[in-house]
């Protein structure tokens, strides 16, 4: 991890790939993970960590499967929300959107449980940021 402040604007410019976050430092145990999203995640839960998300440009939508039913959360930009641990929930993006994530180092993107991956989706625990050259 660098010691030198991260601009998140030149982090984001420095990959393309859609959900497929980027670990731009850690805080403790914590990731803290940037990711552009488009189009849909998939149903999954973390079985013990929440989950949380800030928007960073665009809109995010979190579809979630609660004890009373069904919902979906509207995240403008600028917004934050945390997913309770044991909660199911989908993310989706119809017009695409750049977020960050506070997780615990190693935590999947796709849950402790989930249905079946897209191929448009990254399962994994984060890559590092590609810091050489990009003067993030």
């Amino acid at each position: 991890m660098s010691n030198a402040p991260i601009s998140l604007s030149k982090a984001l410019a420095s990959f393309d790939a859609l959900w497929s976050p980027r670990i731009v430092t850690r805080v403790n145990d914590y990731d803290v993970r940037i990711a552009k999203v488009g189009g849909e995640h998939v149903w999954h839960v973390h079985d013990d960590t929440d989950e949380f998300f800030l928007v960073l440009d665009g809109e995010l939508r979190i579809s979630l499967r609660e004890p009373d039913g069904e919902r979906t959360v509207l995240l403008p930009q600028g917004a934050v929300f945390t997913v309770p641990r044991g909660t199911e929930h989908k993310p989706y993006a119809p017009s695409g959107a750049a977020i960050l994530m506070f997780e615990p180092a190693g935590t999947p993107t796709v849950g402790d449980r989930h249905d079946e991956i897209p191929d448009h989706v990254d399962a994994t625990t984060g890559h590092a940021l590609n810091t050489s050259g990009s003067g993030v």
